[in-house]
């Protein structure tokens, strides 16, 4: 599968919408030095292509009660469409998973959970292995988050603060 073909005009766009997806149309063709109705219309045309998917609001965590992260990895019983299909329907419909992965490799699935605590963690486990027929499940709970971000490194692109920095030295 190719990329959309992204001029730097489009990557100025995007780094700076992946740093703060509120900023007003015009707020961003400020920061990309473009007008209004250009910066508009190709945000519409990234939106259209589908390289926009959508914009959310990120929600911390800790605050919210969901401050523990663990990584669940899960190797099948079978390996049958079926049960891939029955699978992901359970695993989808828990909120505490919040990125699910089909892996190469000895593990088949990865999982990403936030959850409150090590006994909502025991609850989910338990909710975990009634909804399919697993080998095995391993977890390993995050000690320290290092790094985490949404956004995607982009051809050319540079953070839109470095960006602001090196359009204003001109």
């Amino acid at each position: 599968m190719t990329g959309v073909v992204l001029d730097s005009a489009d990557v100025r766009i995007l780094t700076s919408l992946q740093e703060d997806a509120s900023l007003s149309v015009g707020a961003v063709a400020e920061q990309v030095h473009l007008s209004q109705n250009a910066c508009w219309r190709r945000i519409k045309r990234l939106e259209d292509e589908g390289v926009i998917r959508k914009r959310v609001a990120l929600l911390d965590p800790q605050k919210i009660g969901v401050g523990v992260t663990i990584f669940v990895t899960v190797r099948a019983a079978e390996h049958s469409e079926e049960w891939l299909n029955h699978f992901s329907t359970a695993v989808v419909s828990m909120p505490e998973i919040v990125e699910f992965y089909r892996m190469s490799g000895d593990i088949d699935y990865l999982l990403k959970v936030q959850i409150a605590d090590i006994h909502a963690y025991d609850a989910f486990y338990k909710k975990l292995i009634r909804a399919a027929r697993l080998t095995d499940v391993s977890s390993a709970f995050a000690m320290e988050e290092i790094k985490q971000t949404t956004a995607l490194p982009l051809p050319g692109a540079m953070p839109a603060s470095k960006m602001q920095r090196a359009l204003a030295a001109r």
